[in-house]
């Protein structure tokens, strides 16, 4: 298993981008199959936080849980996955493009099956994130470039 690595370029500045894109209530808007999401307490997310996100899968609602592991705005974020046959290692970066006003976002996905989930990352899980990704960084761009 390996890592999937999507980037793109955003017409918005890095703190905008930043903001938006770490939002857990905000991923039903650019991520397929997604919706729901948000944190385990008010205010704003920090180390430790507890991530809570509710996709469609098969028809059905599942809500992953995640533990946020890496704060550093407006540059970096991450979470992992603390449960479930199939946990996600998500890492977001946020740099700004010199020279303008735009900011390149890296999204980086892994995956690691537990259980049933050991057969399901490769056949399943993998190969649709591979497909997936570039669609939802189509539509974050989208919806940040609308709101600048």
């Amino acid at each position: 298993m390996s890592a999937i690595v999507t980037e793109i370029e955003v017409d918005a500045p890095q703190a905008d981008v930043f903001e938006y894109v770490i939002d857990p209530t905000h991923f039903p808007q650019w991520q397929a199959g997604v919706t729901g999401g948000g944190l385990d307490h008010d205010g704003p997310p920090a180390i430790g936080s507890v991530c809570h996100t509710t996709r469609r899968i098969g028809g059905r609602q599942r809500e992953t849980t995640s533990t946020i592991v890496k704060y550093a705005p407006p540059h970096a974020w991450a979470v992992r996955g603390t449960e479930g046959p199939i946990r996600g290692a998500i890492d977001v970066a946020v740099a700004p493009v010199p020279g303008t006003t735009r900011s390149r976002v890296t999204i980086s996905v892994d995956f690691t099956g537990h259980g049933i989930g050991r057969l399901l990352v490769p056949l399943i899980v993998e190969p649709h994130a591979r497909k997936e990704m570039p669609a939802n960084l189509a539509r974050l761009k989208e919806r940040l470039e609308a709101r600048s």
